[in-house]
């Protein structure tokens, strides 16, 4: 193996701009030996068992493994090509097959029976007892105490769940990065703003060709559906993204689920749902049905009264008899805003250049955390438009550094998300700090002026930042704890409470500055942003619901033989949450990356989304309560929840900041639906 290999021995910071396809699956298939010599090594019977042979050893045994595979996949994401998908794809049932077999292994687990049977696992107290707890549970619910024949299928249904999501995720990226519709009449432009008129021309001239060139993509798109005034273009539009690589993932959807059902049936669980949030806060598929069930009681009756009123308006509009299609909600929607209001998403959007909006998000941080942002030293990316930050605390500390990339191409996924590739600890006494990154696919930036992000886009970046800081900010002792490893309906709370920053005045006049002039949103525009704020909340609420409950059915209800074709059963769903009615040939799962492009992802789990809503909405009222730039309160928030992880159970986590349960009011009455 030659050293030349940069997945080989990793440094910081990472050699992005060296690796290549060739290396990953030499690289991966030296770091999986490595990885499985250490795991024998634990197994092997030592004369005395101690925490740090055991336990600590297990937590740090696959680490040089993991920072290479999150880079290797990160790539694959974010600058595919088919020859590093090809490689990629070629080492994931390794990689896959390795992980799995971690909590296959008898020998192993017998090391952690007989550990956890010591005195000193007795006397264990705080993070450490937590550890050895949940680790025990984890490798109960992923087969250590099947025989051999379940081990050897668990590991056979986690091969495969990992190659058929991977497929199912490059499936959608390939579908949305092959549209692409151009108009050459400039009369058909007619309606949509000047920011998606110029960025079009743009886009147009990248590919060398005159006229405007739109894609799926989510600034080309939203910007055709929600302003273009032909509804034959936003109908082909809304078809096409609906109905994103619908052909190819059909099929796996329905192989996806019978894989999940298989795996939790093979555990001893009734289904996927009960399995995978055994370790979270709902802790099992009803409870979450019941949650969802119980805010979509609350929501039914304004979403109703809402849909009624925008088809009496478009009614009014001139057309008695209009039917209201789906392609034509967002549009009505936004004719309907500025009516009421005087106010259109448009017009924030000179208020938020991106490096403003960056800019104000640091300097918030810094007065409520302590903390300071600063552009780091030139490092190796893997793409010219991504920058690399540096976080530090009080003393100058660098406790994380981060990558962020934030406008979207042909070779890059669709979404926002922020990821880790190492996760910061103490070594010989001396603190590595956590890396990260934050991606996105924003409004790109123009020949003449800077990325102007709609409102909506400001909230995106401020929500992955919050994951990224409760990534950087952790200082949990034990790896497998730290950062966002967390319950997926706690994961959410601190990327979603930074949202609320977005909506107050003081903390706008930070970054909401006019992209020419550096004025502030003037009063007047900022009072018709605030009562707009809850226009139509109804049908937000309703369409996440309506997301979660069709994730949790089919993982809970569904059944192939009785119920058909996944697609229509889960549409049937859908369409009682929709504002409109579906296509018949309607498949927006088959786009869905966030269920079924991940082995777990958000499976039986999009719930959390709204779960975590209540709990930022809840926590917000403290700093609301006692300042939004309060430094004591943001101390209390970092201190109780984004430098803890998981060393604590969140509930606990959430009552030590707020003193008490989460309360929903605070989430009805944001929403105006109270």
């Amino acid at each position: 193996m030659t050293v030349a290999n940069p997945l080989l021995g990793l440094i910081r910071p990472i050699p992005f701009d060296s690796v290549r396809p060739e290396h990953v699956q030499p690289a991966l298939s030296e770091l999986i030996s490595q990885a499985r010599a250490r795991i024998e090594q634990i197994a092997a019977e030592p004369a005395t068992r101690t925490w740090r042979n055991t336990m600590e050893a297990l937590d740090l045994a696959s680490e040089p493994l993991d920072f290479a595979v999150s880079i290797v996949r990160h790539l694959e994401s974010v600058v595919t090509s088919p020859e590093l998908r090809a490689a990629w794809n070629a080492a994931q049932p390794e990689v896959t097959a390795f992980y799995s077999s971690i909590p296959l292994h008898a020998g192993l687990w017998q090391a952690l029976n007989a550990y956890a049977a010591t005195e000193e696992a007795r006397q264990l107290q705080g993070v450490r007892a937590r550890f050895l707890h949940k680790t025990m549970d984890a490798f109960r619910r992923h087969g250590a105490e099947l025989d051999a024949a379940g081990k050897q299928a668990m590991e056979a249904l986690d091969v495969e769940l990992a190659v058929t999501t991977t497929t199912f995720g490059q499936n959608v990226l390939d579908a949305t990065a092959a549209f692409e519709y151009w108009i050459d009449d400039e009369a058909k432009l007619a309606g949509l703003p000047l920011s998606a008129i110029a960025a079009a021309r743009a886009s147009a001239e990248s590919k060398g060709k005159p006229g405007w060139r739109f894609t799926l993509q989510a600034p080309s798109y939203l910007a055709i559906i929600t302003f273009l005034d032909d509804p034959s273009i936003r109908e082909l539009f809304y078809r096409a993204y609906s109905r994103r690589a619908a052909e190819d993932n059909a099929t796996l959807i329905a192989k996806i689920l019978d894989l999940r059902r298989r795996k939790a049936r093979l555990l001893g669980f009734a289904d996927f749902a009960d399995l995978n949030l055994a370790d979270r806060m709902a802790k099992n598929g009803a409870t979450a049905q019941q949650f969802l069930a119980g805010l979509r009681s609350k929501t039914e009756p304004a979403f109703l009264r809402e849909n009624g009123e925008l088809l009496a308006f478009r009614r009014a509009y001139g057309d008695p008899a209009a039917i209201m299609q789906p392609w034509d909600v967002a549009y009505w929607s936004e004719k309907q805003r500025a009516a009421l209001y005087a106010f259109e998403e448009e017009d924030l959007r000179p208020y938020f250049p991106v490096e403003s909006v960056l800019n104000g998000m640091f300097d918030l941080v810094q007065r409520l955390y302590g903390i300071r942002v600063i552009e780091g030293p030139p490092v190796p990316v893997w793409h010219p438009d991504v920058k690399y930050y540096e976080i530090r605390d009080e003393d100058c500390t660098l406790l994380g550094a981060f990558y962020a990339d934030w406008f979207p191409r042909d070779t890059k996924r669709g979404g926002a998300w922020m990821d880790a590739f190492y996760t910061g600890r103490f070594i010989d006494g001396q603190w590595h700090p956590h890396v990260g990154l934050m991606c996105g696919n924003l409004t790109l930036p123009l020949e003449n002026r800077p990325a102007l992000l709609t409102h909506r886009e400001a909230e995106t970046v401020f929500h992955e930042f919050g994951h990224l800081l409760h990534h950087c900010l952790s200082r949990v002792e034990i790896k497998s704890l730290s950062g966002t490893s967390v319950a997926w309906d706690f994961v959410e709370l601190p990327s979603q409470i930074m949202e609320n920053w977005c909506w107050e005045r003081a903390s706008l006049d930070l970054f909401a500055r006019h992209w020419q002039s550096g004025e502030p949103i003037p009063d007047d525009l900022f009072e018709k942003m605030k009562r707009a704020r809850t226009y139509r909340g109804a049908n937000g609420q309703m369409r996440q619901l309506g997301f979660g409950t069709v994730d949790l059915a089919l993982h809970i209800n569904y059944d192939p033989l009785r119920d058909g074709d996944a697609l229509a059963w889960a549409n049937r769903i859908l369409a009682q949450f929709a504002a409109a009615p579906l296509p018949a040939d309607y498949a927006m799962l088959a786009g869905f990356t966030h269920l079924f492009a991940d082995p777990t992802g958000y499976g039986a789990g999009y719930y959390s989304y709204k779960w975590a809503e209540v709990l930022d909405a809840d926590a917000f009222t403290r700093f609301q309560q006692e300042g939004i730039f309060n430094p004591e309160t943001g101390r209390a928030f970092r201190d109780c929840i984004l430098s803890q992880g998981d060393s604590d159970d969140p509930a606990a986590l959430f009552r030590r900041f707020l003193g008490r349960d989460p309360d929903p009011a605070a989430l009805i009455s944001r929403l105006g639906l109270s």
